[in-house]
């Protein structure tokens, strides 16, 4: 038997005792997971740093935004709403006649393997957010380490067990394993239930035809990047041309472009002085380091085809040498982005990004109808735009976030945050990767009919002992109280 297999076995086995446990439990289990990433700060952020050439800065801030994730998802645990639990009780008046006790929940599907992403070595990767929303949900979780930072990935699985270890959580709830083959084993072992993924479209798309190729297919959510277009007004340019110029060459070269939310299209109208500016701001950016060969390799090769492309022209040549880039900027016209739609849309990693000047408002959106599937689109207006309905409307459409007046780049945890879009930024358009519904993808609805109340489990029963919100009878409840005394 493979090491690959035993882990199978092992987190097979714990899914029985960790997809009942009190959520409560579990969710104390989170917090204790962020307090020994908290307290073992300084060494983690090290670690990375040497092996991801992130900065300090960055590294503190993802940790920290890690540890609140894990703090997040323990309040919606506690909170209870997550699992919608209904309740419908006999009925023989019911308007399409009898209608029988009927109780729905959302439980864990089981296993979960996980593919930790290179470009955000703490809240993508060991205990990021598709680790921490499977946990929450009473998953089982086995994670692939990503090759770009192993020694973090030992290190942050280390203090993630040692947390388990001490709160008598059984063996299998999470753990790791290394190397593409072994992950494939995995992914198409029938006793795993889900799949995640962040990173590259030709990776994701690969696992999740694996996934789909089961006898027993199961869901895999692929979050696979993005152009996230930027699309400003001429009104706009004419108040805060330059500050929306300096705006765009800070996020599409922040963290080196290697965000999955980089701006990498901006539609600019034509003949407006915003390209001086931008190239003005891209010229006093310095160069910076990419994550590891195989990213810069891929930047490069992409970034030679869009240079190259002859519907472009180079506003701003960045310099390459091995893994260190500086920025570059591209240009092309409206007519010839809808021209060369498939080859100038799709997305380059890395520092550099595409201007498209459109003509006129109709140019514009025929444009914005070009996009498929995106995980942002941002406006730029004044507001009073008589064009804004229709981008606006178009784009949500199209991407899972519209931001106006703002930078797709940072994604904040929060309860109504959705990032994931059509495809092809991502495999299942209905769910988000970050946010309190993430959670939402390790579960499945199950209804009981005319079941014995102690049968039941305890978050349908009648007296509600995990007092969650619930509704009964089509009226909502809060958490505060059984079926037995929802009168008072």
């Amino acid at each position: 038997m493979g090491d690959w297999q035993i882990v199978v076995d092992k987190a097979t086995k714990a899914a029985t005792t960790w997809s009942s446990s009190d959520p409560s439990h579990r969710a104390s289990i989170l917090e204790s997971i962020g307090r020994g990433l908290d307290e073992n700060a300084e060494r983690l952020v090290q670690i990375a740093a040497d092996e991801t050439h992130l900065g300090n800065a960055r590294l503190r801030g993802e940790l920290l935004r890690t540890v609140f994730q894990l703090g997040l998802f323990a309040k919606v645990l506690r909170e209870g709403s997550a699992f919608e639990a209904t309740i419908d009780h006999l009925d023989d008046d019911w308007g399409m006649g009898p209608r029988p006790d009927v109780r729905r929940i959302l439980i864990p599907v089981g296993p979960v393997v996980v593919f930790a992403a290179s470009n955000f070595p703490f809240a993508f990767s060991t205990v990021g957010g598709d680790t921490a929303s499977a946990l929450a949900a009473g998953c089982p979780v086995i994670l692939k380490g990503h090759p770009g930072h192993p020694q973090l990935t030992e290190a942050t699985a280390a203090v993630v067990s040692r947390v388990l270890q001490a709160e008598g959580v059984e063996p299998g709830v999470f753990s790791v394993i290394y190397g593409e083959d072994d992950a494939r084993r995995v992914l198409l072992d029938e006793r795993v239930k889900a799949g995640a993924f962040t990173g590259s479209f030709s990776a994701g798309r690969h696992l999740f035809d694996l996934a789909s190729s089961r006898r027993v297919p199961i869901p895999f959510y692929a979050e696979m990047g993005s152009v996230n277009p930027v699309i400003v007004t001429r009104e706009a340019i004419e108040v805060r041309g330059k500050e929306i110029a300096q705006g765009y060459v800070d996020s599409f070269t922040l963290g080196a472009g290697q965000f999955c939310t980089k701006p990498g299209i901006l539609l600019v109208p034509s003949n407006s002085e915003i390209l001086d500016d931008i190239k003005g701001a891209v010229e006093e950016k310095e160069a910076s380091q990419l994550l590891n060969d195989h990213i810069a390799s891929g930047f490069s090769r992409r970034l030679s085809e869009l240079s190259g492309n002859p519907l472009v022209k180079v506003i701003r040549a960045g310099q390459i040498s091995g893994q260190i880039s500086s920025p570059t900027l591209l240009a092309t016209s409206g007519a010839a982005f809808l021209e060369g739609r498939s080859d100038l849309g799709t997305e380059c990693f890395g520092p550099a990004s595409l201007c498209v000047e459109y003509d006129n408002d109709s140019q514009l959106l025929d444009i914005v109808r070009s996009f498929e599937g995106e995980l942002t689109g941002t406006i730029w207006a004044q507001g009073s735009e008589g064009i804004l309905f229709d981008l606006t409307t178009l784009l949500a459409a199209r991407v899972g976030r519209v931001v106006f007046n703002g930078w797709p780049t940072g994604v904040s945890v929060t309860w109504a945050m959705t990032h994931g879009g059509p495809y092809p930024a991502t495999t299942s358009v209905l769910h988000t990767s970050v946010g309190t519904t993430a959670i939402r993808r390790f579960l499945r609805p199950v209804s009981f009919q005319s079941m014995p109340d102690h049968l039941l489990p305890p978050g349908l029963q009648e007296e509600n002992p995990l007092r969650l919100p619930r509704r009964v009878d089509g009226v909502l409840q809060t958490g505060t109280h059984s079926i037995s005394d929802k009168g008072e």
